[in-house]
């Protein structure tokens, strides 16, 4: 098999069926996910531990698969001919290897998205923390990318993202764009924002908040004029809160807890739900950080930031299960399946 050929073949297969990842391992046919339906490409034979290793090799390189065998486990991309950019996971599995690549969409506008009109002001504040949330694979890469998007069709910014792996690649407009991958750009997350500080940024886009030094990193770039987006999987926006304090130390929360209640911009949880038309539409929980939500993060009252986000239209906020409802009213989705990702069912009832 010439596996640069192969590759081509399967990732215009991807394109062409609309799918969305791409699914690689031992024993089963390549196989693709379109919307949220495993579809195995029967044309194909079955992969071999010599088709899975030939595979890999060709998109990562030697050195890269060579770290890959000692270490057991890698996030990579790949760049298909400057046309499509996949994030792919390989792993092993009974002893081989096995892989998922997500082909990730070129940058696509706020509007298209069908996010709320409240990112936009979002997009344009000059300084401060924005979180977009959510469990995997819930579009968190994409609504940050289309926020990037529009700064750099905007203004004359510096933007720098830290990233693992870089998903989507960006082509300066008006802003300067400088995206790091960690792990071939810099060590790691904490490690790049140690030093951005002397790189002059605007802007600051982190890809992940995986650990306590890389989230005290964030909020001190936000406290000191920089405008520092970044994800974190966590199913709610209180939720995000308590996750973000509860990573440091008892002695040093009640800092953390002054430093998020001034910085905090706001916090986006966000759902696909299977659309009726075909696709995903998103779903979303807004919290946007008023005088009322910086005292309850202060004062440790995070348990009541449910009821302002329920009671806060008027102030920007956006109650998740009331979006839900009105996606029901519209005919958008089921309301099966908007109850699904309903926080609370009982509410949502009495919403339809």
């Amino acid at each position: 098999m010439n596996y640069e050929t192969e590759l081509d073949d399967l990732v215009m297969t991807l394109v062409k069926e609309g799918g969305s990842d791409l699914h690689l391992a031992v024993g089963s046919f390549p196989t693709l996910r379109v919307n949220r339906d495993l579809i195995p490409l029967t044309r194909k034979k079955e992969l071999t531990a010599d088709d899975t290793v030939g595979l890999l090799r060709a998109m990562v390189g030697e050195k890269s698969f060579n770290n890959f065998v000692a270490t057991q486990e890698m996030d990579f991309s790949y760049q298909h001919h400057k046309e499509y950019h996949l994030r792919g996971n390989a792993s092993f599995q009974s002893g081989y290897i096995s892989m998922a690549l997500r082909l990730i969409p070129k940058v696509r506008g706020i509007p298209e998205l069908n996010l709320p009109d409240q990112i936009v002001n979002i997009a344009r504040e000059r300084q401060g923390f924005f979180l977009v949330v959510g469990p995997v694979g819930q579009g968190k890469s994409t609504t940050l990318s289309a926020m990037i998007g529009l700064i750099n069709s905007e203004s004359k910014k510096h933007i720098v993202t830290i990233e693992d792996p870089i998903e989507f690649r960006f082509t300066q407009d008006k802003s300067l764009i400088e995206q790091r991958e960690v792990g071939t750009d810099t060590k790691d997350f904490s490690t790049a924002l140690t030093h951005i500080f002397r790189q002059d940024a605007d802007v600051i886009m982190i890809g992940e908040m995986r650990d306590k030094e890389t989230i005290s990193a964030a909020v001190t770039a936000a406290e000191t004029g920089h405008l520092v987006f970044s994800t974190i999987h966590a199913n709610s926006a209180a939720q995000t809160v308590d996750r973000i304090i509860d990573s440091f130390p008892a002695d040093q929360q009640d800092q953390i807890r002054l430093q998020l209640g001034s910085s905090l911009i706001g916090i986006l949880s966000q759902r696909l739900i299977p659309r009726i038309s075909g696709g995903l539409i998103p779903a979303f929980e807004l919290l946007l950080n008023t005088p009322a939500v910086s005292n309850l993060i202060r004062e440790k009252r995070t348990h009541e930031i449910d009821v302002i986000i329920e009671t806060g239209s008027q102030d920007g906020m956006i109650d998740l299960d009331r979006y839900l409802a009105e996606l029901v009213r519209k005919g958008e989705v089921t309301k099966d399946d908007a109850k699904a990702f309903a926080r609370r069912q009982n509410v949502f009832d009495r919403l339809i």
